[in-house]
């Protein structure tokens, strides 16, 4: 009996090495990047498991024919990152630029181009993309040490595809056209419920801390125009003491490391602080007075980071320290801290809107302590928290669940693609088979 990777294939099979069946099995080549250009170059970084992210690739630099370019991509080439942890082996099938500029893949990308006499195409995508494939290319493939691993070219010319005839091939290939389509649009509805969620949580939070379910009246401040008309509107300098804090020499180890918990960007996340990755000395806080303990219970402020950091909000369920990333908001009586929190949670957008506003990149201290929060009194405050809190907790729950779904159809299609490019399904008869949109 044939078999391939332990996998038992339809006795009218056959199995070849890949360098038998692609003319073309090679690496890319590097590119002269420029900001504008006659040729498209591809990384691994616009190669993404959904396809070509175009928005990723940038131009290289060439006058003359661009097919005599070694790494010159063909229709229906496949693309597969040869370099780096977490991508490498990740593959991506070519079918043309969207404005059919000439295109080149780069140096950490290898082109597979198979022989249309041998392979059909799209059978060998879905075969490289097969479950036991992408294990062989980890197990016996790579080369290097962690972090700079890389393809062995040799070694994957050795590996083997199962080779069906060529209309069997296609059939196979349809059929996992058709499958793993439905397959995505389902996982692109999961996804779009679970943001879906999200929006409406923020909505029921921005509703339950700006007007509640009484009469509204105007605020004069564009992102929260309207506020309940028998809540109060409290400037946050009357309602919180602020402050901030400070980065010690961070070529000190004495200074690191201690018994204090020190609060980064990083540590907020519209939730509960309740430990964080780093800590300072009693040293640090005795050489820099700016390092100051914030008690549990304050509010604590991303002024800037990475990505989506700048304006997320999370609450102090422990004594800590602050690095200047972050601005302390201490309760001082009229708005609950979870009020407060819920509230900033709500109106990020506007708030981080006000230092684009002002051609500033980061938030500051000052402008937070300039905000005005609506808030009815404190027993009121305490019923939307527990309100919120269960709402919360409900999203929470529902999200998980599509969550869980969207992680069962990805094991879904790979089972899929594994059971029909080694011959274990009969694609005539198994359209749909186990599938529920």
């Amino acid at each position: 009996m044939t078999e391939v990777f332990g996998l038992p294939l339809p006795a009218h099979w056959t199995v070849s090495p890949l360098k038998r069946a692609t003319p073309l099995l090679n690496r890319g080549s590097a590119p002269d990047y420029v900001e504008a250009g006659p040729v498209v170059a591809l990384s691994q970084a616009s190669n993404q498991d959904a396809g070509i992210d175009w928005s990723r690739t940038r131009f290289h630099s060439f006058c003359g024919d661009p097919s005599k370019l070694k790494g010159y991509l063909k229709s229906e080439d496949i693309i597969i990152n040869s370099t780096g942890t977490g991508t490498l082996g990740r593959v991506g099938y070519f079918r043309g630029s969207p404005n059919n500029t000439p295109c080149i893949a780069d140096s950490h990308i290898t082109i597979a181009r198979f022989s249309p006499d041998i392979v059909y195409p799209r059978f060998g995508y879905y075969w490289l993309r097969s479950e036991p494939f992408q294990r062989h290319i980890l197990s016996a493939l790579v080369v290097g040490a962690t972090n700079q691993i890389e393809l062995n070219s040799e070694r994957l010319a050795r590996a083997p595809i199962p080779l069906p005839p060529l209309e069997e091939q296609r059939r196979i290939a349809d059929f996992l056209d058709a499958e793993t389509d439905r397959v995505d649009g389902m996982q692109l509805r999961t996804r779009s419920q679970v943001i879906l969620l999200s929006e409406r949580l923020n909505e029921s939070i921005r509703l339950a801390t700006t007007t509640g379910n009484g009469p509204r009246r105007e605020t004069g401040i564009a992102w929260m125009p309207e506020m309940n008309e028998q809540w109060q509107l409290f400037k946050v300098s009357h309602a919180f003491r602020s402050g901030s804090g400070t980065t010690p020499t961070s070529d000190r180890p004495e200074y690191y490391g201690g018994p204090y918990p020190w609060v980064n960007s990083a540590d907020i996340n519209d939730g509960q602080i309740e430990e964080c990755d780093k800590s300072v000395t009693a040293a640090a806080l005795t050489d820099f007075p700016a390092l100051k303990i914030h008690p549990a219970g304050s509010l604590v402020v991303a002024l800037y980071g990475q990505g989506a950091t700048k304006g997320k909000v999370g609450i102090l369920r422990i004594d800590a320290c602050l690095n200047q990333a972050c601005c302390v908001l201490i309760p001082t009586g009229p708005i609950a801290e979870d009020y407060a929190a819920y509230w900033f949670r709500a109106h990020k957008q506007g708030i981080v809107g006000l230092a684009l506003g002002a051609g500033q990149p980061n938030l500051s201290q000052e402008l937070i302590r300039q905000l005005r929060i609506p808030a009815p009194d404190r027993p009121a405050q305490n019923k939307i928290v527990t309100a919120l809190r269960k709402l919360e907790d409900e999203v929470r729950n529902e999200s998980t669940l599509l969550r869980a779904r969207e992680r069962l159809l990805s094991e879904r299609r790979t089972a899929l693609i594994t059971a029909a490019v080694s011959g274990q399904v009969d694609v005539s008869t198994a359209s749909g088979r186990g599938i529920e949109d």
